[in-house]
């Protein structure tokens, strides 16, 4: 075959990002460890909502060769979605059998609800019809919101169960971490060149 090889539609991402989640939920189940397919299946989702929400900060701060993962950030993030399908039915069954809703349940449920409210909005084009900035502001505070839940949930208890347990939580608290100062650095760079341009433009 000739030419570029074909990009995978939208559908095809989510697809693929729920079938890897059951995967991971199957195969976790298998090591008998409580708690592993929970682990797995949010680590899974992160990893793609990561991607999605940081790709085109990652391309303005070091250039073209994040410019493929940007253009991605749409895919990524429906499929994020996708994917924590799974782990929110894994963490239902583990309500349904506790006697009472933990304490930061509305909180994390606030980012559930702007998580599937965004991917309806994308999925239906709604976002074409919204004026631009309120859809820019909608996004920024519901990925934003997302992310500080998923940094609550990953600083929970990342140094208290020795070394292995730490070393399992570091890498993605770090991720959780470096995404919005990731985002903030493109933010103020963005505003820079913008400047810069209007500076440096005829009147």
């Amino acid at each position: 075959m000739t030419g570029a090889p074909q990009r995978f539609t939208t559908g095809q991402w989510m697809t693929g990002a729920f079938s890897m989640g059951v995967g991971l939920f199957l195969l976790a189940r298998l090591t008998l460890i409580p708690g592993a397919d929970l682990g797995a299946t949010a680590r899974w989702s992160f990893v793609l909502f990561w991607l999605g929400s940081t790709g085109g900060a990652l391309a303005r701060l070091f250039g073209p060769t994040f410019d493929k993962l940007a253009r991605l950030g749409r895919d990524l993030s429906l499929a994020y979605a996708a994917a924590q399908l799974v782990h929110l039915a894994i963490v239902a069954r583990v309500l349904y059998k506790s006697p009472r809703p933990p304490s930061e349940l509305l909180f994390f449920g606030t980012a559930v609800f702007l998580t599937y409210l965004l991917a309806v909005v994308s999925l239906t084009n709604l976002s074409a019809r919204l004026n631009p900035k309120v859809w820019r502001i909608m996004r920024t505070v519901g990925v934003e919101y997302i992310a500080l839940a998923f940094l609550i949930d990953f600083a929970k208890y990342p140094f208290d169960g020795g070394f292995f347990k730490t070393l399992y939580y570091l890498p993605f608290l770090v991720l959780a971490i470096a995404a919005p100062a990731l985002r903030l650095a493109a933010f103020v760079k963005r505003s820079i060149d913008k400047r810069r341009t209007l500076v440096g433009s005829p009147t």
